[in-house]
């Protein structure tokens, strides 16, 4: 099985003394059930008064997506970093990592998150990673669009004007 992919957009805010009462999860639960936004993974990490740091994660993905998900991320890592080689390399590492983290892109318990310890107490930031689903069928028509037939093309006539 493989999964349809629309625009992807990472998005991070940060909140002062943030008054999470549902309202956030409401709205991206409300956005995916019309269907116009998925997210592939979202991260919230909040710093307690006391400096106690907590997160939650979720995604809308199902284990076989993410880790599709995942390749394709991987592989498009990849293939910056070392072309086609790499690009099967990084699809295949980008399943597997998918995969160990329960079917997320972020890891809070990567070493890159030590900067929370920076972080003021009594804030907190969140990260979403979000798949703009209603784009999908307007990204299908443009690319039906963008094929010319060869009897729509105008091709220079003999001794016309170039």
């Amino acid at each position: 099985m493989t999964i349809d992919i629309g625009p992807v957009q990472l998005i991070v805010y940060g909140f002062d003394q943030p008054k999470f009462g549902g309202g956030i999860a409401a709205e991206l639960n409300r956005l995916r059930d019309l269907e116009l936004l998925r997210v592939i993974d979202a991260l919230v990490v909040y710093k307690n008064p006391d400096g106690e740091v907590v997160n939650i994660q979720m995604t809308d993905l199902n284990p076989d997506q993410a880790e599709q998900f995942g390749a394709i991320l991987g592989g498009l890592i990849g293939l910056g970093m070392a072309g086609e080689e790499g690009m099967k390399a990084g699809a295949t590492a980008g399943a597997e990592k998918v995969e160990e983290q329960g079917g997320h892109v972020f890891d809070p318990d990567n070493e890159m998150w030590d900067v929370l310890d920076d972080i003021p107490a009594d804030t907190a930031a969140a990260l979403l990673l979000v798949e703009h689903r209603w784009a999908i069928p307007l990204r299908d028509a443009i690319l039906e669009g963008s094929l010319i037939s060869n009897a729509a093309r105008s091709e220079p006539q003999p001794g016309a004007p170039g």
